[in-house]
């Protein structure tokens, strides 16, 4: 059966994953794993035999890649001083084997946050506001988006006094809160815009760019909200926006690029909170209707 699926990330450098991916037409985020951010930092010619071994191999077997993701959450972390020069190394392979169309970055959590609310105060956390604020500007400079991951899901389960589920899933029918004169019917878009007053920020430029690298809701796992009726909402409600409006409030000029997590539950997770996001079973049959 056919999927209406047209982009994947994949979290590590697998190579038969890389395999199966040749010749179709899916476009690929691939990771370097934490263990190799350092080794990749540490030469230009370190970096250009990952890039090689990693890439360049696959896109002449027909592999379409589209981000390189140097770490996933890595900041704050034990690698992440050695993050922008892997990011500055990998950037130059690419440039050297004339695949400018492929993008090199990072991803990063509501962790580098300081401040969220409103949306408007985003703003970097002391302690890895150095390394953002450095990597924000050294992104914007070579026109690569930052990755972002975000989880409506858990706000609402660390917060459920100040946020509602209606406001979580897209239910909300009218504005929840203004920002100035921006207007927040949901929680996705508010997250995101709280990341784009932190770039901006930066680099004093509103032309920041920014992907949703990660989000979903789980159907089963910590509490009530953890189901698959509100899996099965939020992920139609937030493909819906993101196909129809493709923007938020504060970024209206782009066309939001969304990755919905994840394809399979991760049973071997140690944290119960992050097992039961797949919207696929093993046999590659939905958990509900969401890809067609």
């Amino acid at each position: 059966m056919n999927y209406a699926i047209s982009l994947v990330r994949v979290y590590d450098a697998n190579t038969e994953v890389l395999e199966a991916l040749s010749g179709t037409n899916l476009v690929v985020t691939i990771g370097v794993p934490d263990e190799a951010i350092a080794h990749v930092a540490s030469s230009q010619e370190a970096a250009d035999k990952w890039f090689r071994d990693h890439v360049l191999t696959y896109v002449h077997k027909g592999v379409r890649f589209r981000y390189i993701c140097v770490g996933n959450e890595a900041i704050p972390g034990v690698v992440q001083s050695f993050i922008p020069q892997a990011i500055i190394n990998l950037y130059n392979s690419v440039r050297k084997a004339s695949v400018d169309y492929i993008y090199v970055t990072t991803a990063v959590g509501g962790k580098v946050l300081e401040s969220s609310y409103p949306p408007s105060a985003g703003r970097f956390a002391n302690g890895v506001d150095k390394i953002m604020n450095n990597l924000t500007n050294y992104l914007y400079n070579i026109g690569s988006p930052l990755l972002i991951n975000l989880y409506p899901y858990h706000a609402l389960v660390s917060e459920p006094q100040h946020i509602s589920l209606d406001y979580a899933l897209f239910q909300s029918q009218k504005p929840v809160f203004t920002d100035g004169d921006l207007e927040y019917y949901n929680l996705f878009d508010a997250m995101v815009d709280a990341f784009v007053a932190a770039m901006v920020r930066v680099v004093q430029k509103e032309d920041v760019k920014l992907v949703v690298a990660e989000t979903g809701w789980p159907t089963a796992g910590v509490g009530s909200y953890a189901c698959t009726e509100n899996a099965r909402i939020y992920n139609l409600n937030l493909r819906k926006h993101a196909i129809e409006k493709g923007c938020t409030p504060r970024k209206a000029d782009i066309n939001l690029e969304v990755y919905i997590s994840e394809m399979f539950n991760e049973n071997l997770q140690p944290d119960e909170f992050e097992r039961n996001f797949g919207t696929f079973y093993p046999n590659l049959t939905e958990v509900y209707q969401l890809w067609r």
